[in-house]
């Protein structure tokens, strides 16, 4: 039986380094033939991410995804594909399912002849045969277009996704925060374990989703064989996100963290396997959150003895783990 690792059972052990100031470290990322600010994403989640919130970032030279729930995905496009013309949108990215309504947007999509630089397919399981068929529909319609698949918690599933088309795989089972999918049916997979397992090819860049719960587990994902890490909770948390607002009797602010497929997001009662918790605002906003995950990283890859994001997943970290 293996012994499978959360973010919380690692330790990263610092190495030598000369560099004489970390604001000389670099953190941008490689992804896709595009160079983003930060290895970093946030959570294609309704309590996360919106239009504006969008829009900053791809201004600020961040990856985003928008995301799929009780949103008009083809007047987005339209509109960032208007705005793009401008110089205000310079990367295109959104999500989708994979019902029929969705195989519609690709296909209301390609024949608007509107430029999507990379889809999300969005789904709880990703190794399926309808996320292949959907893989497929996209590649047909817009060729051009990045896909990112998932999420899979095996190297089976990576590879699976990858022969069938897809660019990036998004690998994470049960460890968002607001997940209940461990609970519910027993299935899961520790982030930090499931990372270095589904990152085996490093040629096929994944995209770790869920467990993040400081910005030390960035980190440790990049560690373990991350491209991209995507981050809920502690975007949701921000005083600027669009993560509802609620007052306890005493006044005190809190922030609604719901899980995708949870009653809250969905509206309905089935197939539940998400919850809604409530959170702290930390009293940052969305920028200055995301200043504060490039200085932390900044340190992180000084500790690990390097000038940029390379040392983290070069294999040369090392790492020790408590149980």
């Amino acid at each position: 039986m293996d012994i499978s690792l959360h973010y919380e059972n690692i330790f990263l052990k610092p190495n030598f380094n000369s560099i004489q100031t970390r604001s000389e470290i670099d953190t941008d990322v490689m992804f896709c033939g595009k160079t983003f600010a930060l290895p970093v994403v946030p959570a294609n989640m309704k309590c996360c991410i919106d239009y504006d919130i969008c829009k900053m970032l791809d201004f600020e030279g961040y990856f985003y995804i928008m995301h799929r729930f009780g949103v008009d995905i083809i007047k987005f496009v339209e509109d960032a594909n208007n705005k793009a013309w401008m110089g205000e949108f310079k990367t295109i990215s959104i999500s989708v399912g994979i019902q029929p309504k969705d195989a519609s947007i690709i296909t209301e999509l390609a024949k608007r002849h509107l430029r999507v630089d990379f889809i999300t397919i969005d789904v709880a399981h990703g190794h399926h045969s309808k996320v292949a068929d959907q893989i497929k529909h996209i590649k047909q319609s817009l060729p051009g277009t990045k896909i990112i698949a998932g999420n899979v918690a095996t190297f089976q599933g990576v590879e699976y996704l990858h022969s069938m088309g897809a660019d990036v795989v998004k690998v994470g089972i049960g460890g968002g925060y607001a997940c209940t999918t461990k609970d519910k049916t027993g299935f899961t997979y520790p982030m930090f374990s499931c990372i270095m397992e589904c990152a085996k090819d490093r040629d096929i860049p994944v995209i770790a989703d869920g467990g993040i719960r400081c910005n030390g587990d960035i980190a440790k994902a990049l560690v373990a064989g991350a491209t991209m890490v995507m981050c809920g909770s502690i975007f949701a948390a921000c005083t600027d996100s669009p993560a509802p607002v609620v007052k306890d009797g005493s006044g005190r602010r809190y922030k609604q963290y719901y899980g995708s497929a949870s009653v809250h997001n969905k509206m309905d009662k089935k197939n539940i396997e998400g919850t809604m918790k409530l959170m702290d605002t930390d009293g940052f906003t969305y920028e200055e959150k995301l200043i504060e995950i490039k200085q932390d990283l900044q340190s992180a890859i000084s500790y690990a003895g390097g000038c940029n994001l390379g040392v983290l997943n070069s294999g040369k970290v090392n790492y020790g783990v408590r149980l």
